[in-house]
């Protein structure tokens, strides 16, 4: 883990996507993968009363409510995930994964993105941190095991299936399926876990399985704002993984007091009918999600573009009389230079325009937390996914800044 980080928590999430059968009145059309992968610019477009029906879905995204007296995003809906443990980086786990010790990243497939462009939170060396686990392992054990910590889904590979991993790291032909313990062991790995998270190694090794890092696909990379959540703030990698059944699910009952399986076009409805809360990180995702109806289209998708990259995403927020607005790189009024290592945090009254493109937009716009915009008319980065957004909203005053 790197400590050096002065305003960050490294952190990583896994939007997990699960299976389920399409209801009676769904629509046998699949959705055209070239339109939704062609990352097109769009600001009008499809209102909110064209997501697709959760009835043309077929898989469910879990999301967990935090506890209210939680220091960070009290009662928000939340992606599985948490902070990086030292025990994430701990050499024992080179004894875990030592079938794949050949591969400097335990078989995980190559990242095509240059270097210097890369996020941080990926590109670090973290042999010159003192780690021997490379950090994109690390960032995924850490997903995994906060998963399991928060949720009790049990992300893992038995040892058995070692041959298979180790001749075919990327196969996509199928989803992947949950480890399932009994109820009684499942519990009493969980409590220790819960209790000290270097047991999640001890799980593995007596359970003898492996953490399926090769199931997590990089998606993105979100740093918190300034001021926005409180103190905290975290620089998260996000990952997704679509497994094919929605499995046996528990909250924690300490941070997390619920979990809820539903469609992306639930989830964001419900947000919109002020049924609960999800901050602009998990709108912008599940807007994305909802260009995919279809499990086999997220996974494909998912797995073919994780080897391109991504961005890394620091919002600059400027609040207005009766509204805020969310900036995101790539956005005309995004200032320039802005990273997670640059703790200027450089607001919008201090802009740069993009001399290149006095037209780009790549905002959010907060008109109160139940009402969340997007404008977006820029190309998205590394093949990525363009989020369904509502009406055009490029003359709503409120979206000016």
């Amino acid at each position: 883990m790197n400590t050096h980080l002065k305003h960050w928590k490294e952190a990583a999430t896994v939007i997990l996507a699960a299976g389920r059968k399409l209801g009676a009145d769904s629509l046998s059309s699949r959705t055209p993968l070239s339109a939704a992968a062609s990352g097109s610019p769009q600001c009008s477009g499809h209102g909110r009363s064209h997501l697709p029906h959760r009835s043309r879905f077929d898989y469910d995204v879990l999301l967990l409510k935090r506890s209210g007296k939680s220091g960070f995003m009290p009662n928000a809906y939340v992606f599985p995930g948490g902070m990086v443990d030292s025990s994430d980086f701990s050499s024992d786990w080179l004894d875990i994964f030592k079938s794949f010790s050949h591969s400097p990243t335990f078989g995980l497939r190559s990242v095509t993105q240059a270097l210097e462009t890369r996020p941080p939170i990926f590109a670090t060396d973290r042999l010159k941190l003192g780690s021997s686990i490379p950090g994109e392992v690390a960032l995924r054990i850490c997903a995994l095991r906060e998963t399991f910590e928060e949720s009790g889904v049990l992300l893992v590979v038995s040892k058995t299936e070692e041959k298979r991993l180790l001749e075919d790291t990327c196969a996509s032909s199928e989803h992947y399926k949950v480890n399932e313990l009994c109820g009684s062991e499942l519990t009493k790995w969980r409590t220790l876990v819960n209790q000290s998270p270097s047991n999640f190694i001890r799980l593995c090794r007596e359970l003898e399985v492996l953490p399926n890092i090769w199931a997590l696909h990089e998606w993105g990379n979100w740093l918190t704002p300034v001021g926005w959540y409180g103190v905290k703030r975290f620089d998260t990698a996000f990952f997704i993984c679509c497994l094919q059944d929605i499995p046996h699910t528990l909250q924690d009952e300490k941070e997390i007091v619920r979990f809820q399986w539903s469609t992306p076009s639930e989830v964001l409805q419900s947000y919109q009918a002020r049924e609960l809360w999800i901050a602009p990180p998990q709108f912008y995702e599940l807007s994305r999600m909802c260009r995919f109806p279809l499990l086999n289209d997220l996974h494909n998708f998912a797995h073919q573009r994780a080897t391109e990259g991504c961005e890394q995403w620091l919002p600059v927020v400027s609040l207005k009389e009766d509204h805020a607005v969310s900036l995101l790189p790539g956005d005309k009024l995004y200032p320039l230079g802005t990273s997670g290592e640059d703790e200027a945090d450089k607001s919008a009254d201090h802009q740069q325009k993009d001399a290149q493109d006095d037209s780009a937009l790549h905002r959010i716009v907060i008109l109160d937390p139940y009402t969340t915009r997007l404008q977006i008319t820029i190309t998205p980065k590394y093949n990525h996914l363009l989020p369904l957004v509502e009406h055009a909203l490029s003359h709503d005053s409120k979206s000016q800044l």
